[in-house]
């Protein structure tokens, strides 16, 4: 396979303004748990295998049980998680695949206030354009160290 462009090189505008979003995501509301699950899931989803690397590790690192990671893709029959992650991981897999049904966002709203279902959603978005950097321009999973990235 040829080499392909280093996004962290020529996109540096680019990716700072991920890195801009990224950053106001850590300083809301929702629980960095349950967004390192989302950012692990909706990964899964897209086959990103440079993000889930980073997000295993992050997650493992910030106290996630091996457990809960290994069952998340088949999150709706494990009793691992709360119902609050559920709504997130349903929302997430629905806005992932572009199909939104009112069952979804009933639940999602009865989890999440307005702000934090507007915060979920960028916490969504923001992670699929990760996965389809990385699956343009593939980093070499495996590679990902905790915190390399702030």
């Amino acid at each position: 396979m040829e080499t392909r462009i280093n996004v962290f090189e020529k996109g540096q505008k680019a990716i700072a303004t991920l890195f801009g979003i990224t950053g106001y995501l850590k300083k809301s509301g929702l629980e960095k748990s349950l967004v390192d699950l989302v950012d692990f899931r909706v990964s899964q989803i897209n086959s990103c295998a440079y993000c889930l690397d980073m997000h295993s590790k992050e997650a493992l690192a910030a106290g996630e049980t091996p457990q809960r990671l290994f069952g998340l893709s088949a999150w709706k029959e494990t009793p691992f998680y709360t119902q609050r992650e559920r709504a997130a991981l349903a929302w997430a897999e629905a806005v992932t695949a572009c199909d939104v049904p009112d069952e979804i966002y009933a639940a999602a709203k009865v989890e999440f206030s307005d702000e934090e279902l507007i915060d979920l959603t960028l916490v969504i978005t923001t992670i699929n354009t990760w996965n389809r950097f990385n699956l343009a321009f593939p980093n070499t999973p495996g590679s990902y160290r905790v915190g390399q990235f702030g």
